[in-house]
């Protein structure tokens, strides 16, 4: 079916294998087409027959079952895989845009925004594993593959099948990408993933992960110390970043988050990111806005215009087509003009609803302070009378001025004036 030599790439019936993309210890992965009209492009990984002993066989064997079963946007996807007297062949998706580990090296850090849109891509893949009960036990930036801006997790050299209740002592995967666990205990299950994506997501953050060293024995002091990880001085994440970043790079797995925790986790925000199912609720919660709004239930109106909104813009991120996307922009610039109008006309009918109540309640306040100096008028006029009567006063003329201050207090109730609510009850509490 092919044949090698030491300085060309192997000859298959339907592909033509051109450059070497990179080389492993039991594998060297090439660039290939198909022959035909098609001329589709693959990745081939050749496994030299000779380089695999009983471990490295049964992990390919592995490798090749769980590739052969799982379909997903986020994963590579196996095509085919065949075999000769000297190589195993495994024909994979083509993803033209390398590694992450390449684009994170490229741009050094990676904003907030983007690393959380890769992230996503990540944990949508393991959700999708963790629901399989599979592992991958080896992920890492160097085995996690672009095609567009779309995320693929890739080499499932290691990866095997485990229930959470299931553990392993075999080491696994990549020193610095490595949960403390394998390292110190030997003992592990599947959390050793989130520790992984943990390390992920801190080097596409802040250039380097937590762990970097320049020794291999630096870097087992770093891992085996008790010492928490702490974010690099001065940088500046959102909370919730923060708070993922620790959470994932807990040392005691017990301790760690878990993977429901992390597949809710705000900052992961699984619901919102950008992907084929976008568009589709964001227009069923735009046609609901609009029922609402037809019925001129503002309020609801405007909860689902920017629910809509929510799902719109990952929907952008997700379609390709750049007259599509310009499309929807055009569209959800309309929405959300729509929204803004709203939220102006509910602020209008707040802000009379808002005047009306105070009018009603300046009106009852003054009716009040009417009422209150009606009642003091009378209590005046009262002791007035009973002054007069009983002849207390040496002399007429404080009966006068009783009479006057009750005139006075109450002209100025049926006037209604200012002077009403700067009323000062305490001088008739104290007579």
């Amino acid at each position: 079916m092919a044949s090698t030599s030491s300085f060309a790439p192997p000859k298959l019936a339907d592909f033509i294998l051109t450059e070497r993309l990179g080389s492993g210890t039991y594998a060297t992965v090439y660039k290939a087409y198909r022959k035909g009209d098609s001329r589709e492009v693959v990745a081939v990984k050749v496994v030299g027959k000779k380089t695999l002993n009983k471990a490295s066989t049964e992990n390919l064997l592995t490798e090749i079952e769980i590739l052969k079963t799982v379909k997903h946007p986020h994963i590579v996807q196996l095509k085919d895989f065949q075999w000769d007297a000297e190589n195993i062949y495994l024909i994979l998706e083509w993803c033209s845009g390398g590694d992450l580990s390449r684009f994170i090296r490229s741009r050094r850090i990676l904003p907030e925004r983007i690393a959380r849109r890769f992230l996503q891509q990540i944990a949508c893949a393991l959700q999708f594993l963790h629901e399989k009960n599979i592992s991958h036990l080896d992920l890492k930036p160097q085995n996690i593959l672009l095609s567009g801006s779309v995320l693929k997790l890739a080499d499932f050299g290691f990866a095997q099948y485990m229930s959470p209740w299931d553990e392993q002592s075999v080491l696994r995967g990549s020193p610095l990408y490595m949960a403390p666990e394998m390292v110190c205990r030997r003992q592990y299950d599947s959390r050793v993933d989130l520790w992984s994506v943990g390390v992920i997501l801190y080097e596409a953050m802040f250039g380097r992960a937590p762990f970097a060293s320049r020794s291999y024995a630096e870097l087992e002091d770093k891992i085996r110390s008790n010492q928490p990880i702490e974010l690099p001085p001065g940088t500046r994440v959102s909370k919730d970043c923060r708070d993922l970043l620790l959470r994932l790079l807990e040392r005691n797995p017990d301790a760690r988050i878990t993977f429901a925790e992390f597949f809710t986790h705000p900052f992961v925000d699984l619901e919102h990111m950008p992907s084929g199912e976008s568009l589709g609720k964001a227009k069923d919660l735009v046609m609901q806005a609009v029922q609402k709004d037809q019925e001129g239930d503002r309020g609801a109106a405007l909860s689902f215009y920017c629910s809509a909104l929510e799902h719109f813009v990952p929907a952008i991120h997700y379609e390709t087509d750049r007259l599509r996307k310009d499309a929807l922009r055009q569209k959800v610039s309309q929405y959300v003009s729509r929204a803004e109008e709203l939220k102006a006309l509910m602020a209008s009918d707040n802000r009379v609803s808002f005047e009306e109540a105070r009018t009603a309640r300046d009106l009852l306040r003054g009716i009040l302070i009417l009422c209150f100096q009606m009642l003091c008028c009378l209590f005046l006029h009262n002791l007035t009378y009973i002054h007069t009567c009983t002849h207390i006063y040496y002399d007429d003329f404080e009966a006068l001025d009783l009479y006057q201050q009750c005139l006075g207090e109450l002209l100025l109730a049926l006037a209604g004036t200012s002077a009403l609510y700067i009323f000062d009850a305490s001088t008739y509490l104290q007579i």
